[in-house]
C-alpha cells in the first residue's frame, strides 16, 4: 500500500509558474560567478628571499569593504535555497515522496561530488610532499582549500533541516522566522557582552537558517503579494540600518568579515536583496529567457556545487603555477595592490572563470547522476548527515592535508552508503513510504 501525505491545510500555494523559475535559476548563477570572481580577486601571489608568498590579498586594503557589498552574495544564495528547496520538497510530497526521501536525494547532490574533490585534493597535497614542497607551502594550500568548504557544511546542514523547517513554516510562518531572527541576534549579543567570539559561530546555523526561511516566504508568494511600495520600503529600510550599523560601530561595513563567524547584519543584506529580486522579478524572468543567457544559467545550474567545489584548487593551481613561472624565469611578479597587480586582474579573473569552467565541465557527472533509492530509516539518515557533516567541518577546523582529506573521504562514502536504500523494496503495489 502506497502512503500519500496530502497537502498540508493552509499552506499558500506559489504563483503558478514552470516547472523551473529561470529568473531564479539566472540569479543563483550570477551568484556562484560572483563567489568565484570574490575568491579569484583576494588570491595574492609573490616570490621573496626565501620563496614563493601565498596571501590574502585584501587583508589590509580599503578596497574590500565596497567590493564586498556587490560580490558578498551568500545571503542571497541561501534565499534562493530555500526557495528552490521548499518548492522541489513540495513537488515531492505531491508525487507521494517523502522527508527522507528529499533528505537523502540532498545528501547525495551535495556530498557525491565533494567526495571526489577532497580525494583529489588529498592526492594533489601527497605528491606536493613527495616531490619537497615546504610543509609550510602545502598547510597553507590546505587551509586555503579548507575555508569555502563551510558554505558545503552549512547549505548541508540546512537542506537536511528543511522538511522540519518547511513543517514549522506551514503551521506558523511569521513565529518560526521570528524566532531564528531573535536567536541570531541574540548571538551577537552574547558575542559582543562576553567578548568569547566563539559564541559566534552558532550563528552558521541560526543565521543561514533565517536566510533559507525567507526563502519559504518567497515560494509562498506571500512577498510577491505585498505592494511595491511596501517591498521597497522594506529593502530600504534594511539598507539604511545596516548602514547605521557601521556608523555605529556595531557591524563592520566589510561583509566579507561579517561572514567569519555570521552576524546579523547578514539577515539585513538578505532582506535588502530579497526586496530588489521581488521588485524585479519579472524583467529578470524575461531577460532569463534570452538564448544566450538561457544557455549560461542551464550551464551553471547542473555545474553549481561542482563549480563552488573546484573553484578553489583551480585558483591554487594558478597561484602555484604563477609562483613557479616567477622562480625559473626570474621575473619579478608585482606586489599586491600595485598598479600593475590591479592590470593584471582581468586576465586573471578571466583565467580563473574559464579554467573553473572547463574543469565543472568535466566532472560534472558526479553532480548531475540521479541518487540511488533513498533509506526508509530515519536513524540510518541522521547518522548519514551526521557523518558527512564531520566529515566537511574537519576540513574546515583542523585543514586540509593527507590525513584529514582521507578520513573526510571515508566519512562522507559513508554517509552516502547510510542515505542509500541498502535492503531489498518490497514488490511494486506493497511499496510503502515514510511519511513526511
Amino acid at each position: 500500500m502506497t502512503t500519500v501525505q496530502a497537502p498540508t491545510a493552509g499552506i499558500i500555494a506559489p504563483p503558478q509558474r514552470a516547472s523551473r523559475d529561470t529568473g531564479i535559476d539566472f540569479v543563483r548563477a550570477l551568484c556562484v560567478v560572483g563567489v568565484v570572481l570574490l575568491h579569484s580577486i583576494m588570491v595574492g601571489v609573490t616570490v621573496d628571499a626565501s620563496g614563493p608568498v601565498f596571501e590574502n590579498a585584501s587583508d589590509g586594503t580599503g578596497w574590500i569593504a565596497p567590493l564586498s557589498w556587490l560580490l558578498q552574495v551568500m545571503p542571497l544564495f541561501f534565499v534562493i535555497g530555500g526557495f528552490s528547496g521548499l518548492l522541489a520538497y513540495r513537488r515531492l510530497r505531491e508525487r507521494g515522496g517523502s522527508a527522507l526521501g528529499f533528505v537523502a536525494g540532498r545528501l547525495h547532490r551535495l556530498l557525491r561530488p565533494a567526495v571526489f574533490t577532497i580525494a583529489i585534493v588529498g592526492v594533489g597535497l601527497a605528491l606536493l610532499t613527495v616531490f619537497g614542497v615546504p610543509a609550510d607551502l602545502i598547510a597553507t594550500a590546505g587551509f586555503r582549500y579548507g575555508q569555502p568548504l563551510w558554505f558545503l557544511g552549512v547549505f548541508l546542514l540546512c537542506q537536511a533541516l528543511l522538511p522540519a523547517l518547511a513543517a514549522a513554516h506551514e503551521r506558523a510562518p511569521y513565529r518560526t522566522i521570528g524566532a531564528l531572527v531573535a536567536a541570531s541576534i541574540a548571538v551577537d549579543v552574547l558575542r559582543a557582552a562576553t567578548g568569547l567570539e566563539g559564541l559566534g559561530f552558532l550563528n552558521l546555523a541560526f543565521v543561514w537558517m533565517t536566510l533559507q526561511q525567507l526563502g519559504f516566504f518567497l515560494a509562498d508568494g506571500r512577498i510577491g503579494r505585498l505592494s511595491r511600495r511596501v517591498r521597497a520600503t522594506a529593502g530600504l529600510g534594511a539598507l539604511l540600518l545596516l548602514v547605521a550599523t557601521f556608523l555605529t560601530g556595531v557591524y563592520s561595513p566589510d561583509l566579507i568579515a561579517n561572514i567569519n563567524p555570521p552576524t546579523a547584519a547578514l539577515l539585513l543584506v538578505g532582506v535588502a536583496h530579497t526586496s530588489l529580486l521581488s521588485l524585479h522579478r519579472e524583467r529578470i524572468e524575461r531577460f532569463s529567457r534570452r538564448p544566450r543567457v538561457a544557455a549560461f544559467t542551464a550551464f551553471v545550474t547542473v555545474r553549481t556545487m561542482t563549480i563552488y567545489l573546484w573553484h578553489m584548487p583551480v585558483l591554487l593551481v594558478m597561484a602555484g603555477a604563477t609562483a613557479v613561472y616567477a622562480l625559473f624565469t626570474g621575473v619579478a611578479l608585482p606586489s599586491l595592490d600595485s598598479a600593475d597587480w590591479w592590470a593584471a586582474r582581468p586576465l586573471w579573473l578571466a583565467t580563473a572563470l574559464a579554467l573553473t569552467a572547463l574543469v565543472a565541465v568535466a566532472f560534472s557527472r558526479f553532480e548531475s547522476q540521479p541518487a540511488p533509492q533513498a533509506t526508509g530509516s530515519l536513524p540510518r539518515l541522521v547518522a548519514g548527515a551526521l557523518s558527512g557533516l564531520v566529515g566537511v567541518l574537519m576540513l574546515l577546523v583542523l585543514g586540509t592535508s593527507v590525513a584529514t582529506a582521507l578520513i573526510a573521504v571515508a566519512l562522507i562514502l559513508a554517509a552516502l552508503r547510510l542515505a542509500s536504500q541498502t535492503t531489498p523494496l518490497p514488490p511494486v503495489g506493497v511499496r510503502t513510504l515514510v511519511p513526511a
